[in-house]
């Protein structure tokens, strides 16, 4: 549904509000943005692109402010679009999981920087938002900002924060504009994008092209429901508790009673089965990878110490921890603490509201597509947290909802000579992808392939039939 006018009223207010009181980069001018341009991040090697981070603010009056990495593109950066990206949790740092774990141009390695050659600034300029208030280096100064937090709330401040964030940087205003997220970001990325169009019927402002989405959350009872098959398929639980998990307490139902503090007695303990066979020593969020266990300390020595490769440095957050909480970083980046004393991949102080976990997402998903909106979905396919199998359900019967035909039928793509995973597209606007051997944050596990996928996506060509 269409925000109410009461919402819009409320954001155009603060909007407005924003832009009307003075700062020192609310010039049209291009050099707005030379106060956030970062000179040079420690450990980082020469790069030819330009970085920036900083602060904008959403709400004047409850001090709120928005923190952001952004990198221009490697080669020919005005004729390149514009990616959000956004990370999900709800609560997690786009800046250390999406940046510098996933796609980002360097990943941390001991005390330097290594460069990331399948970095998504090779196609495009790409944006980094710690969202909500109260993630990463986001803050406000009024605690109580961070209290009963929803979607409808963080997509009101993500809209706020891109039309201030064009104020500093106004020779991306007219640029094509690509939003792409993973995880609760299956929540995110579609309402802002509502809100987008909503917005221009009134002025146009943004050129928004297409949204991608990456394991994304979109259906809460397709998605959870659907891991229990893949534990069973992949081998991670019995025959016993399949049949248990399917007929006695699914997941959905135990998410449910969790957050209402009503788990009943043998859902508790089909749950605590399904995690005493799956073992903690599987990576959920990718059930081929090896987990990082701290005092095997070969694991962080994996990579190349000039760049990185497709070698997995599994400690990757662990290094990110440490990096993003060196105060010459925090320095050379424009951020600061406010009301915690670590940075940290997952907030510690944002009481988000998950209900809001149980509102399918997928419809705002067919709006978007019935407005002419290019949308596709990807799946990491070793992800048991948000499985290939429930997305892809999920966006075949979008498919038949909005009676959009196949236009290229399931099959695989290439990355160079290998298979990089396997797609379907309804209606040249619709698309599913998988990528193959990819964790639910697909860009760390498979950057390469990630990458082709990446440029097919803004460029709006079908996968690679054949290598």
């Amino acid at each position: 549904m269409f925000m109410s006018s009461l919402l819009w009223s409320c954001i155009a207010m603060c909007v407005s509000l924003a832009l009307a009181l003075p700062h020192p980069s609310s010039s049209a001018s291009s050099s707005s943005h030379q106060p956030l341009k970062i000179t040079r991040l420690p450990g980082q090697p020469h790069v030819e692109f330009q970085q920036f981070s900083g602060y904008v603010t959403v709400d004047n009056s409850n001090n709120k402010a928005l923190f952001f990495y952004f990198v221009e593109a490697q080669k020919d950066a005005p004729s390149k679009p514009l990616v959000l990206w956004l990370n999900g949790g709800p609560g997690c740092s786009s800046i250390g999981v999406g940046a510098f774990s996933e796609n980002g141009p360097f990943r941390p390695k001991g005390e330097a920087l290594v460069r990331n050659q399948f970095s998504w600034n090779r196609e495009a300029n790409v944006l980094y938002l710690e969202t909500p208030i109260g993630v990463g280096f986001s803050y406000s100064k009024d605690t109580s900002s961070y209290v009963g937090v929803n979607d409808k709330i963080t997509a009101r401040d993500n809209l706020i924060f891109l039309q201030n964030w064009f104020v500093k940087f106004p020779h991306y205003r007219n640029r094509s504009l690509f939003i792409v997220g993973e995880s609760y970001a299956g929540h995110y990325v579609p309402q802002l994008a509502e809100l987008m169009l909503e917005f221009n019927r009134k002025e146009k402002l943004f050129n928004l092209k297409g949204i991608a989405l990456g394991n994304p959350v979109l259906e809460f009872e397709t998605d959870f429901n659907s891991r229990a098959e893949f534990f069973w398929s992949h081998g991670l639980i019995s025959d016993v508790t399949f049949q248990m998990f399917t007929s006695v307490c699914n997941y959905s139902r135990y998410v449910r009673e969790y957050y209402s503090g009503a788990v009943s007695p043998m859902c508790s303990r089909v749950m605590s089965q399904v995690s005493t066979e799956t073992s903690r020593f599987v990576d959920k969020y990718d059930v081929t990878l090896d987990v990082c266990i701290s005092s095997v300390f070969s694991q962080t020595k994996v990579l190349n110490p000039q760049q990185v490769t497709e070698t997995i440095d599994v400690c990757v957050e662990d290094e990110t921890v440490n990096y993003l909480n060196r105060k010459d970083v925090q320095s050379a980046l424009h951020a600061r603490l406010v009301g915690v004393t670590r940075w940290s991949a997952c907030s510690n102080v944002l009481d988000y509201e998950l209900r809001d976990l149980e509102i399918p997402t997928i419809t705002v998903v067919g709006k978007l597509v019935k407005a002419g909106i290019p949308v596709l979905v990807y799946s990491g396919d070793q992800d048991s947290v948000i499985p290939l199998t429930g997305s892809r359900k999920l966006v075949h019967q979008l498919a038949r909802k909005l009676r959009l035909r196949t236009t290229v039928p399931y099959r695989v793509w290439f990355e160079g000579e290998q298979v990089g995973g396997w797609t379907q597209v309804y209606g040249n606007i619709l698309s599913f992808a998988t990528i193959r051997g990819a964790s639910h944050e697909a860009p760390f596990s498979q950057p390469k392939r990630s990458l082709v996928l990446f440029k097919s996506f803004l460029e709006g060509r079908p996968l690679p039939e054949e290598f």
